[in-house]
């Protein structure tokens, strides 16, 4: 191996995230209701393997070949039967690492009123719909727990081999859970994530654009 062969393997090279398996997109939808601007949230089947009940985005695993706003377009198609005539991307807000080597794009986007009045849901994933205004999120802050995230590993790892034959000083981290209640309804995990950083966060926690 050369530089030269270095050069040339990663001279059109794109920076990923390291341990991605698996990528998924969800839709931020936003709609005009009663003069101001709502989020429009699902809640999903009972009859669903994973996470039933729970409210979310419209969203799902990324199909071959798929852009992450070309698989929340079709998710919220399937989910909300809401056609992409009726949806205008704005942005794609930051990306979520999930603990399942999994990555989640989420997609804001502006949806036509009159599609949030006329949309019928598939029953076999969405069991119902709601709206709460966008400035909710700013306004009310949610409850945020935090818990510990520790190594856990096994008493036969190679110590010896690393040159730490007394054992190895792991770093732990936190995760940190927001949640919301409106109106009976939880929003919390994933989409409370998406939703803190996003609606109250954002521009506090994120990088300089294009430091290197």
């Amino acid at each position: 191996m050369t530089i030269s062969d270095l050069e040339r393997r990663f001279l059109d090279h794109t920076p990923g995230i390291m341990g991605v398996r698996t990528h998924y997109a969800v839709l931020v939808p936003m709609a005009e209701w009663n003069g101001r601007l709502h989020l429009l949230f699902e809640v999903r089947a009972d009859a669903l393997r994973r996470q039933p009940g729970e409210v979310c985005f419209p969203g799902g695993r990324m199909e071959e070949g798929e852009t992450p706003t070309q698989c929340a377009l079709r998710e919220t198609g399937e989910e909300l039967g809401i056609p992409p005539s009726a949806i205008r991307p704005i942005a794609r807000l930051d990306d979520v690492f999930l603990p399942s080597h999994g990555l989640m794009h989420p997609v804001l986007a502006q949806v036509d009123t009159g599609a949030v009045v006329s949309m019928r849901a598939s029953a076999a994933e969405v069991k119902e719909t709601f709206l709460v205004p966008a400035d909710f999120f700013r306004e009310q802050p949610p409850l945020l727990y935090t818990f510990p995230m520790e190594p856990k590993v096994d008493a036969d790892f190679p110590y010896d081999l690393i040159g730490f034959p007394e054992g190895y000083p792991w770093r732990g981290g936190t995760h940190q859970v927001p949640i919301w209640t409106y109106k009976g309804h939880a929003i919390w995990g994933l989409t409370g994530r998406i939703l803190l950083w996003n609606f109250t966060d954002r521009g506090q926690n994120s990088p300089a654009a294009g430091s290197l």
